[in-house]
């Protein structure tokens, strides 16, 4: 593994522990403002939490293996692991939504009062304010060392802010006026569709990249345009391009000049390497195919 990467890794496992730690304390502190603050909403969002711990360990297995360097048995790295990490992140974000969404709705049918105190809004307030926090400070890092696996981990993050929310309008709702204790299933369903929405699209990207599904077109015009400017290159075509753990894998032919030197078109070759690796971000690989002109 490279410096770079190595970096990177370190990076990623450092938020995810943080955001662990954070997790476990919210969770112990939920659950115990939910019993003692008379919240049903609350001790749910204290399980909300739970399983962002199970999400974390997901995320740091595959900080820790996805970005090791590639060996013999594993020729093209093991990025796919964090492509899994994405992976089982956005199918626990999709199944918590679900389980939240039938809840709401059991208690809506069944009309169940809880009327919760102070307790239980101030334990809502902090969860918000940590949670959101800690959405931030993950998704820059995310961002930065161009990690899947950690930027759904932190839009996990933000759903258990949103999760809060609910909790802190039906808690506020019902300690203003009891007759409105209904208030609290009703933003949870709202949330739980929000959640649905973020879990379905972290888990569409990475079956995107699990079945090596191409970049967008403006990607591919991009590393078509990078290679026709490096002198000497006069077409481009069979251009394959995959994602593997966030970062591009490609093959792509270029046709010379069928007369010139072994030596000139292998500088060819690397000269359009170098203008890949330059000119696009989060390119792991390259190999380009030197073909001669027709007819020489």
């Amino acid at each position: 593994m490279g410096l770079d990467q190595q970096n990177q890794s370190k990076d990623g496992r450092r938020v995810t522990w943080v955001g662990a730690l954070v997790n476990l304390l919210l969770a112990l502190g939920k659950l115990l403002a939910g019993v003692y603050g008379n919240s049903q909403a609350m001790i749910a969002d204290a399980a909300h939490s739970l399983s962002d711990l199970v999400t974390d360990a997901v995320v740091l297995l595959g900080l820790r293996w996805g970005r090791s360097d590639p060996d013999d048995r594993h020729p093209f790295g093991h990025g796919r692991i964090e492509t899994f990490s994405s992976l089982v992140v956005g199918a626990v974000l999709a199944a918590l939504a679900v389980g939240l969404g039938y809840d709401a709705i059991s208690q809506l049918i069944r009309g169940d009062e809880h009327h919760p105190n102070w307790l239980a809004l101030a334990a809502a307030v902090a969860s918000i304010l940590a949670k959101e926090a800690l959405y931030h400070y993950t998704v820059r890092v995310g961002r930065r060392i161009k990690s899947q696996a950690v930027m759904a981990n932190a839009w996990h993050h933000r759903s258990d802010a949103l999760s809060s929310v609910a909790v802190l309008v039906g808690v506020a709702g019902a300690m203003i006026n009891p007759a409105w204790h209904s208030l609290d299933a009703w933003a949870a369903l709202v949330v739980s569709l929000l959640i649905l929405k973020v879990g379905g699209a972290v888990l569409w990207d990475a079956l995107k990249e699990m079945v090596d599904t191409a970049p967008s077109t403006e990607v591919l015009e991009h590393i078509k345009q990078c290679a026709l400017g490096v002198p000497g290159v006069q077409q481009v075509h069979d251009l394959k391009v995959r994602s593997l753990g966030g970062r591009y894998q490609m093959q792509v032919h270029v046709v010379v000049d069928g007369n010139l030197k072994v030596i000139q078109g292998h500088d060819i070759a690397k000269e359009v390497e170098r203008c890949l690796e330059e000119e696009l971000q989060d390119v792991d690989e390259v190999i380009v195919h030197v073909d001669p002109a027709a007819g020489q």
